[in-house]
């Protein structure tokens, strides 16, 4: 328990110095890797000034991909966890069925356990907090919990550092998420129709076009449905 309040104190000595979302998050997400057991990366997700979904706090790359590809893909533990503001809990990436498209594109990196928690100030989820690790079964109930711990008071520090647009920015980043959602379906949807190939064949080719141009899935979704080969192989 000293141990705990002491992570918790230490967080929230970070936030309190912040003035600024992005320097916030990224203490937060520091802070937390180093705090719960087992974790190799962790990260917050807000929206940002362009109602995007955004990773401002992520702790290293591996998070930043697969973050993003739960915001592209419109689907994944973090979202789930801010949309029904209720803890989640991925003992196994490779076995869990609940997000398949967001579980079929991180499945080449190093992540297999995940807790995502919600944070919510003021009766709303402004964001989520999330960790992950790179062994299945590292992650349980007590993870969950002491992640939660760390949401509550985090959550309600980042909703005062947070600008007064905070709603119209919600209202927007979801719509934004529709799209990109809508966009990348209806790409999959041309090569499966093009190369007579499954849905997850689909999207694992986009994805891969996607790190090979270097653009977002979106942006090269976009650019298939617009008529240019995204498959230049």
């Amino acid at each position: 328990m000293d141990e705990l309040s002491g992570a918790i104190g230490r967080i929230l000595g970070l936030l309190l110095t912040e003035e600024k979302v992005d320097h916030a998050v990224q203490n937060l997400s520091q802070a937390i890797k180093e705090s719960v057991p087992g974790s190799s990366g962790a990260g917050v997700s807000i929206l940002d000034a362009q109602a995007r979904r955004s990773s401002t706090g992520f702790t290293d790359s591996i998070v930043e991909q697969a973050d993003h590809l739960q915001y592209e893909l419109g689907q994944g533990p973090c979202l789930t966890a801010w949309a029904s503001e209720e803890t989640v809990l991925i003992r196994d990436v490779h076995t869990d069925n609940r997000w398949p498209e967001w579980s079929a594109a991180v499945s080449k990196l190093p992540i297999r356990s995940v807790v995502s928690a919600p944070l919510l100030a003021n009766g709303h989820s402004i964001g989520a907090i999330k960790v992950y690790a790179p062994e299945p079964a590292v992650f349980d109930a007590a993870t969950a919990g002491l992640m939660e711990l760390f949401a509550s008071p985090a959550a309600t520090l980042l909703s005062h550092i947070q600008s007064a647009e905070t709603p119209q920015r919600i209202s927007a980043g979801l719509q934004a998420a529709l799209y990109s959602r809508d966009v990348v379906n209806r790409a999959c949807g041309v090569l499966m129709e093009r190369h007579k190939i499954t849905h997850e064949r689909a999207l694992q080719q986009l994805i891969l076009t996607s790190r090979q141009k270097n653009q977002s899935l979106q942006d090269v979704s976009v650019e298939l449905v617009a008529g240019i080969p995204a498959d230049r192989n």
